[in-house]
């Protein structure tokens, strides 16, 4: 991997502030927009699919392609390092299929962990999809839904919104839901419509569950718009955005020009907002300096059409939630 800025000294002030000691009676949860997880293979769905293949314009190999996959895992390493604890679930975004995600935990040391994958094809022009993975030995799957956003009507092509019911050991069950929203693309009012109807459609996810007598529920992922932006609003009263204070203090997740965004983000039900904690991690090896506008951001796998061997242009979050008991 080259280019990659691990400097020593920056390990405290960039490290996460994760909930302290050994992991004890918690959850930790993970989610991650892993930027562009494509094969090196071109299976013909799509323009995204052919350029990163080895064929196509970012000559995408089979050697970068592991190459991002240890990354990926060394860089889950090092958040259950700092949490004392492995992830218990993980969600991600951008995604090309459930094959990519069978390579990372097949082709690296997580295939020392028992984590099992929940994935869809969706209808994404990208031909990108969020997906979840979750520990064994910790949850039994319940069920699993998805929800496509729609407009006047009909469903917009982009990320399906997954939706996975978990039971720990002690009987408790939970519900994350991981989403990847429309993004920006085209200006703000342009995709306005599309993001509201995504907002939308996780509401009325949320509205489902509860009246079903499921209390319990963290929506993770990539909305596209910081905690600020009027589609929230939707959300008042079924779920807490716990970022709040962390974009209060000018964090974020993606650094544009010089300005951090916080456009990844945990929300949950006001039963687990008092229990939770949300955290950025800024990974000192997944870290680069940018000299046009002074600081670090994160280390992406391509800058522009070079390759410069990172994983994302987002930092991962982390969830911990002090009091949703699990028995080992």
């Amino acid at each position: 991997m080259k280019k990659i800025v691990c400097f020593l000294f920056l390990w405290g002030l960039l490290s996460v502030r994760c909930l302290g000691g050994s992991g004890g009676d918690s959850l930790v949860v993970m989610f991650w927009n892993l930027e562009n997880f494509f094969d090196y293979v071109d299976g013909g769905t799509g323009e995204s699919d052919k350029e990163f293949s080895s064929f196509g314009g970012r000559r995408w190999s089979k050697r970068k392609f592991y190459a991002k996959c240890d990354a990926i895992a060394k860089s889950i390493f090092w958040a259950g390092e700092e949490c004392g604890r492995m992830p218990d679930a993980i969600g991600f975004a951008e995604v090309e299929n459930k094959g990519v995600l069978y390579k990372l935990l097949n082709s690296t040391l997580l295939r020392k962990y028992d984590y099992k994958i929940v994935h869809f094809d969706s209808g994404d022009r990208r031909g990108i999809d969020v997906a979840l993975l979750y520990r064994e030995s910790v949850f039994e799957k319940i069920s699993v839904s998805l929800k496509v956003p729609q407009e006047d009507g009909n469903k917009i092509a982009t990320r399906d919104i997954l939706q996975v019911c978990l039971k720990n050991r002690m009987g408790q069950k939970i519900n994350l839901i991981v989403n990847h929203h429309p993004s920006k693309f085209g200006g703000a009012g342009a995709s306005a419509a599309r993001r509201d109807a995504a907002m939308l459609a996780l509401r009325q996810m949320c509205d489902s569950l509860v009246a079903v007598g499921e209390p319990h529920i963290v929506a993770m992922g990539d909305f596209n718009d910081n905690p600020d932006g009027n589609q929230f609003n939707m959300l008042d009263g079924i779920l807490a955005n716990m970022s709040d204070s962390l974009y209060a203090q000018g964090l974020g997740t993606i650094r544009y020009e010089g300005r951090w965004d916080l456009i990844d983000m945990f929300l949950v039900s006001p039963k687990l907002a008092e229990y939770s904690r949300m955290d950025i991690l800024q990974i000192p090896f997944l870290m680069t300096y940018e000299k046009k506008y002074p600081g670090f951001k994160p280390l992406r796998t391509y800058s522009g059409p070079r390759y410069i061997g990172g994983v994302s242009d987002h930092c991962p979050i982390i969830l911990k939630l002090s009091g949703f008991n699990i028995t080992r």
